[in-house]
């Protein structure tokens, strides 16, 4: 089975299940929690991915580190995952489960790219076309990359909104290169 298809089943499990037992809120924030520790903490993904280290001393270092600080539903998540030896792909699961906890709330994901921070009118004014376009809540992701040179580049799922000034350079070195010109002199 492909890792994406089992992340996503794990990920639809634990979200119907939190719904069902009234939860939903406080899985989504050990989710994220997950994710802040694994994004600073490369020791921790390199213990779940390591395969000399047993499934169930994993299942016991992870209890050690988030018991107390995450509900009991996660807990046992987490028991479940190295029961089935799949912890491998909980930080994956932890993703897929914000986007999928915005897919159940009607918040549609979009990332834009500029090259400075963005204003509160700025970012109020991509919500609104991202909203425009998708009719739903908008959870705008920032990223700021100086290669793009100027403009900004929006992404709403599949789709791109490309107004940068290097995909313009880039345009512009295309159209030159096919042309033929000829000598003035």
């Amino acid at each position: 089975m492909s890792e994406k298809r089992i992340v996503s089943r794990y990920t639809k499990s634990l979200l119907e299940l939190a719904v069902e037992r009234n939860a939903l809120e406080d899985i989504h924030t050990d989710m994220l929690q997950v994710s802040k520790v694994a994004a600073n903490n490369r020791d921790l993904k390199l213990m779940l991915q390591n395969p000399v280290i047993p499934h169930q001393k994993k299942g016991t270092i992870l209890n050690a580190i988030f018991s107390g600080k995450v509900n009991e539903l996660t807990l046992k998540f987490f028991l479940l995952l190295t029961q089935k030896q799949r912890e491998f792909y909980l930080i994956d699961i932890a993703k897929e489960f914000h986007h999928q906890y915005n897919v159940h709330h009607g918040i549609e994901e979009a990332t834009v790219t500029t090259t400075f921070p963005l204003t509160d009118a700025l970012r109020n004014d991509f919500k609104e076309v991202v909203s425009g376009i998708s009719n739903k809540k908008v959870a705008l992701k920032e990223i700021i990359d100086e290669s793009i040179i100027g403009g900004f580049i929006l992404r709403i799922n599949d789709r791109q909104i490309d107004d940068s000034i290097h995909t313009r350079l880039k345009a512009l070195r295309t159209a030159f290169s096919k042309k033929q010109y000829e000598k003035a002199f």
